[in-house]
Order: C-alpha cells, then structure tokens, then sequence
C-alpha cells in the first residue's frame, strides 16, 4: 500500500505538468489564414479601385459621345450599338461570369452613361413599387427619372403632350392576356412604341402584420387578383377581393388599413415596410407580363427587331387571309394579331399587328406597303428592339 502511493503522487504530478505546458493561443494557428484573408481583401479593394476609375472613364466617354451627337444632329439612343456590346460581352466571357448578372450589371452601366448625355423621364402606373415600376427599372436601371401616374391612360396623355419622355405601360399577360386600357390607348393617343420589356411576375400576399388572421379584404390591380384567384379562393375561401388602380396603391391602402391584405410586387414589401403572408400564390408558374416603352419617336433599327402597326381592314370576304397572305409571301413573321372593337361604331373593329423586322428593313417597309392596299385605316405604331433575354 506504501508503495503504491508514491506511484500514484507521482503519476499524477507528471499529468499535472503535461497539463500546465503552454498550448498555442487560437489567434496563433489562425494567423497564417487571417494574413491569406487580408491579402485577398487588399486584391478585392484594388480591383473594386480599378473599376471605378474605369466606369468614371466610360462616363466621360459617354458623354463625349453625347457632344460629337449633338453637334451632327445624330440620335442620342443607338439600340444597334447597345446590342452589338451585349453580343461581344457574352462571347467574351465565355459563360464563366453568370450570364443573367453580367447583362444586369452592363445594362445599368450602358444606361448610367447613356442619360448622361441627356435626362430621362419615364411615366408609370403608380405608386412606387407597382410592377411597371419594376419593368421601368429592369429597362433604364435606377438612373432614370420614374414619375408615377394614376391611370395607364395617364402615362399615354403625359408621353403625347411631351410631359415626359418615355411611358412604361402593361400590355398583355402570359396568363389573362392582353390589358384592354393599353390597347385602346393606342387608338387615341398618337405616341411611337421604342422598346418592350417581358418582366417575370411573382405576387406576394402582404400586410401589415404578415398573420393571414388579420385579413378581411383582399386588394389589387384586378389583372393580378385574377392570375392569383385559385390560390385566394383555396386559401381565403371567405374574404372579398377588391379592385383599385394599382399593385402599388393596394400595398398603401394595406399600410393605413390593418384589415386589409394586398397582393404586390417583392419591391412593395421593401418600399412600404409590410410583411410576407405568403409569397408565390400566383396560380401558374412562367408568369409574364409584356410592356411596351412608349414615347414619340421610335429608335433605329438594332439588328433584332420588331414592328408594330394598327389597323382596319376593308370590309370585303376574305381580306384578312388576304393581309395575311401579302405578309407571309414577303417572308414576315407575325409574332400578334388581335383585334379590339372600335368604340362608338358597332361592328367595327381594329388589329394590333406585331411582327419581327424594322421599317428601315426593305422587306418589312416593302411588306407594309403592300398591305396598306387592303386596309382602310393603317397606322405604324413603331418599330423597336426585341425585349432582352431573362
């Protein structure tokens, strides 16, 4: 027993000076890592430096560019340029930058310079946060001058009367089809289309609470109240939807009023501080809205291109395949046709036509010509690039 138990005292002494070494401090065995973090920080704040002074430098050239177009008369937008540096940038990245952020990035870029050389204003249906909202911003970036307006009839007056420069106005909808104000819009107001924008939709059911409990009353612009009413009628069986003017206007009306529950835009949730019931209730997926820039002189031609016109047809059998037929033999491709009643004069009716190609192509003027002579009305709305990838 003696013995033993200076083996022990022994055996535990020796542990006890093992236990009292010096151990390597957490700041010690992570410095080699932190000094490799600071380092690639230090490369990240010079090229961030770099490209700086090159978006400054582009700025400046853009705006040389503006001066050397004034002084020879030239239009300020050139859609063809635009597009050739989109089609040399993704060839030249090679898909290794993800393609969607580069033209994001580039787009914002290209029209930061572009409106250097002279401000923009573009009309919308409002208020802030409305889903035209959103495809102003997709087509201009965040440079432009948004101005909201309360009707889309609105931004068609403000563009006629020169008010401002450009509208953002909602045509057609993958699911409910076409947006009837814009179209007969286009029967009073003399403006040019310049340019279209196909925007993804995602409704979100919003409110100031985010508890589904809370909603008495649901509210939106009557074409997204429509593309969600499955998913409303299974999951608010017994709550009243109610039309207003806008997306934008119903998340507002959802701010003032806790009772009430809009369906809006993911930029509505930001801009008016309301809470996600639930997001995702449109009924179908690839929901897509239309726009169409107007303004009142078309751009030139881009290389991808659209055309769109507006007109009557003689009242005779047959004129229709007839117009079709002069389109076809001149190798057009129609993209739309529909018609709209005239308003005041029964039985009568006007044909929204698009198709691809640009009056400035010999084909599409040649086309035109040809079919002027089976029409009694024909207008050339305008002719403008091809709505960008997603």
């Amino acid at each position: 027993m003696v013995n033993k138990c200076p083996s022990i005292t022994i055996g535990v002494g020796m542990s006890s000076k093992k236990s009292k070494q010096p151990k390597k401090s957490a700041s010690a065995v992570d410095k080699p890592s932190s000094d490799k973090l600071l380092k690639v920080r230090d490369r990240i704040d010079s090229i961030d430096n770099r490209i700086l002074a090159l978006l400054n430098e582009r700025l400046n050239c853009a705006r040389e560019i503006g001066q050397l177009k004034a002084e020879g008369n030239r239009a300020k937008w050139d859609p063809l340029r635009e597009r050739q540096i989109f089609d040399r940038l993704k060839k030249n990245n090679n898909s290794e930058f993800p393609e969607q952020s580069l033209v994001s990035i580039f787009q914002e870029v290209i029209t930061t310079c572009r409106l250097s050389q002279k401000e923009v204003d573009v009309a919308y249906l409002g208020p802030e946060a409305t889903f035209s909202h959103l495809a102003g911003v997709k087509y201009f970036g965040h440079s432009a001058i948004f101005r909201p307006v309360e009707t889309i009839e609105d931004i068609f007056e403000e563009v006629e009367r020169g008010r401002v420069r450009y509208g953002m106005v909602p045509v057609e909808n993958s699911i409910e089809g076409s947006v009837t104000s814009a179209l007969d819009s286009f029967m009073k107001y003399k403006v040019k289309v310049c340019g279209e924008v196909n925007l993804k939709i995602s409704h979100n059911l919003v409110n100031f609470s985010g508890d589904i409990e809370d909603v008495k009353t649901v509210v939106s612009h009557s074409q997204p109240l429509a593309q969600c009413r499955q998913w409303l009628k299974k999951n608010l069986p017994n709550i009243p939807c109610q039309s207003v003017f806008s997306t934008g206007l119903a998340a507002q009306m959802a701010v003032k009023d806790h009772t009430l529950a809009a369906v809006a835009s993911s930029l509505a949730v930001k801009t008016y501080h309301l809470q996600v019931v639930a997001s995702g209730v449109e009924d179908y997926s690839g929901n897509i809205t239309r726009f169409l820039l107007i303004g009142r002189k078309s751009p030139s031609r881009s290389g991808r291109d659209k055309t769109s016109l507006l007109l009557a047809l003689l009242d005779r059998p047959g004129v229709l395949n007839d117009a079709l037929t002069i389109l076809a033999d001149k190798g057009i491709n129609l993209t739309k046709i529909e018609s709209r009643p005239v308003k005041g004069e029964p039985g009568k009716y006007l044909f929204f036509i698009d198709m691809l190609g640009h009056m400035e192509e010999e084909m599409t003027k040649e086309g035109c010509k040809n079919l002027q002579k089976v029409c009694s009305y024909f207008e050339w709305l305008g002719s403008y690039p091809l709505a960008a990838d997603f």
